[in-house]
Formats: C-alpha cells, structure tokens, sequence
C-alpha cells in the first residue's frame, strides 16, 4: 500500500478519490492500492465531516503554516487542493497575491523536506492564466526546484463521470530521481457526458425551503438583461459549476439553479445530496453539522469521481516504480 498525506482535505472528496471502494451512478470505482495516513485542514467543521467517513488515525486540525514538516509522516504520495478562492474566474477582482495564494509555498516545503514518490496538486481554471500566467509558472517553477518533475492539465471533471461541467489544473509532480513519465488517464466520459438527472431524481420536492420566492423571481426578471442570471439548468446535460456558497444560491448570479415549473415560473435550489451526487460523492458518505455546513463542504470539495481516475493512474506509475 502506497501511503497519502492530504493536504487541505476538507471533507474529503480528494481522499474518497484515491481511496476508492465506493459506488456512483451505479458504478463500482474499486479500491486503490493508498492507504491514508495523514489528513490536515484548518476547517474543524470540515474535518468532523472527515472523521466520519474515513479511518485516518491521524487528523489534524490547525493551519499548515504552524506544521513543522517533521510532524507530518512519511508517505509516498503528497496530494493537496491549495485554497483557490484568490485565484477563481468568478470575482476576478480578488487580490491573487494574498496569503491565501502563497498557501501553495506549503505544499511545496511539505514536498520538498519529506520528498515523496508523487505530488497531486489541484487548483481552479483561472490559477492558469491570472497576470499572463505568471502566478501558473511560479507555482510550478517551485515545484521543480523542490526536486520533481511537473505534469500540469487542465481538465473537465464531466469527461470522467461527474454530472457536471467543472473544469479544475491538475498539477502531478514526480521525484526527479523516478524514470517513469506520467501520462493522464484517458477520458472515458468525453463523449457521453453523466447527465443531471442521476443527481436530480425529480424536479419538484414538498420542502418549501428551497424554492425561490416570488420577489427573487420578480428581482432576476427586473435585472439588467447583460447579467448570466436564472441559470435553470437542463437535466440532459451536465451541471454548471457548483460552488461554495451553495447555500446562498442566488437567482442573480451565475449559480446553477432548477426551473421546476416554467409557467409558474417556480425556481428551486439543489439539495445537499443533490449537490454532493453533483460532485460525485457516494450516497453512502454523510455529512456532518448544519446544511450550510454541508453545502459549504460540498462546494469546496474535489470530486472524488474525477480524482479516482487520476490516483489510479498515479498508482500505475509507483506499481512500475516498485517493480
């Protein structure tokens, strides 16, 4: 068994991934040779969530810039989705060089100091081209000189199996002294999108919390016809991008809503299991705390669909690695 420390974990999703051994559109997405060692964020709510659904004896809650490297285990594969809120495509006026951005400096020195086989890095669409790219060729740039070489892709968690259209950089390092090239695993889904539907069994539900109220419906109406707004998505096709602020779902926004009944113009929110299927979670993985703890988590999370994928081609590489 290869062993992961994960960075960032939040809920999960990442480590669900490359854990493997759970169900989704009733598909079995097997076990992989990782076993979990090391799990760290610095959202207790979050990990709470973890704990729950995974047997890591060694979680930890605190912020990784007050972990010494020496606390975290050695391990064969680093994998960490560094906080991307500094570099989303959705508010590009946020500073994309605060604290939150430099938090990827972590991982590096995590990866640097305790030299694992493989690094799995993940990040948002717009991490790639903020200021010309400089940002993109920074991160990688430390990586290398942290001792790897570095696999960078842009990929689309829908052409691999997840109902929605979440376009995420993958960045796979691997240690310099391993001779074997990485290649990304094929994209089974490409032309056969999941569509909406396996998340949503049916459009209208009896609880009123949900739908959107008349004045919000009146409000998108009234709303300057240049803004993406109502966003009523189509069961057929994948979903638009869920985010983390699920829970405050807005019809004057970009954010992925459903129109149950077009001639009474009744709009709803997706449920928190309707967005953890969104995002590929088993039904079986529960969550833990308050619904806006739950969409919070949702939203923020890696699919583990998409992630399962790419850690399996990950262990193909350390099975030849160990041979």
């Amino acid at each position: 068994m290869f062993k992961v420390v994960s960075l960032f974990s939040g809920c999960g999703g990442a480590d669900q991934g490359i854990l493997g051994n759970f169900r989704f559109n009733s598909k079995r997405y097997t076990k992989l040779p990782f076993e979990l060692v090391y799990a760290l964020d610095i959202d207790e709510k979050a990990l709470n969530t973890h704990k729950k659904n995974f047997r890591c004896k060694n979680v930890v809650c605190g912020d990784i810039c007050d972990i010494p490297s020496d606390d975290i285990p050695n391990h064969d594969v680093l994998v960490g989705g560094f906080p991307c809120q500094s570099f989303s495509t959705v508010n590009p006026t946020k500073n994309p060089f605060d604290d939150r951005a430099d938090l990827y400096k972590q991982m590096v020195r995590i990866a640097q100091d305790k030299q694992p086989k493989i690094f799995i890095a993940e990040n948002v669409k717009g991490f790639m081209t903020l200021y010309g790219g400089k940002i993109f060729h920074n991160v990688i740039s430390d990586f290398e000189n942290a001792g790897y070489k570095t696999y960078p892709m842009l990929i689309n968690a829908a052409d691999y199996g997840v109902p929605q259209k979440r376009e995420r950089v993958i960045i796979i390092g691997v240690r310099n002294d391993i001779h074997h090239e990485f290649c990304f695993p094929i994209k089974p889904f490409l032309d056969n999108w999941v569509p909406l539907s396996v998340a949503v069994s049916q459009l209208a539900i009896e609880e009123e919390k949900y739908y959107f109220s008349k004045r919000a419906v009146e409000g998108m109406k009234r709303a300057k016809t240049n803004m993406k707004r109502g966003l009523a998505q189509k069961l057929n096709e994948p979903c638009l991008t869920v985010t983390s602020h699920l829970a405050k779902v807005s019809l004057n926004s970009r954010d992925p809503v459903l129109l149950v009944d077009p001639d009474k113009e009744l709009y709803r929110r997706f449920t928190p299991r309707e967005a953890a299927r969104i995002q590929s979670f088993p039904d079986s993985f529960e969550f833990v705390g308050s619904e806006a703890d739950a969409y919070r988590q949702i939203g923020n999370a890696i699919p583990p669909v998409m992630f399962w994928h790419v850690a399996k081609a990950v262990a193909e590489l350390l099975n030849k690695v160990t041979i």
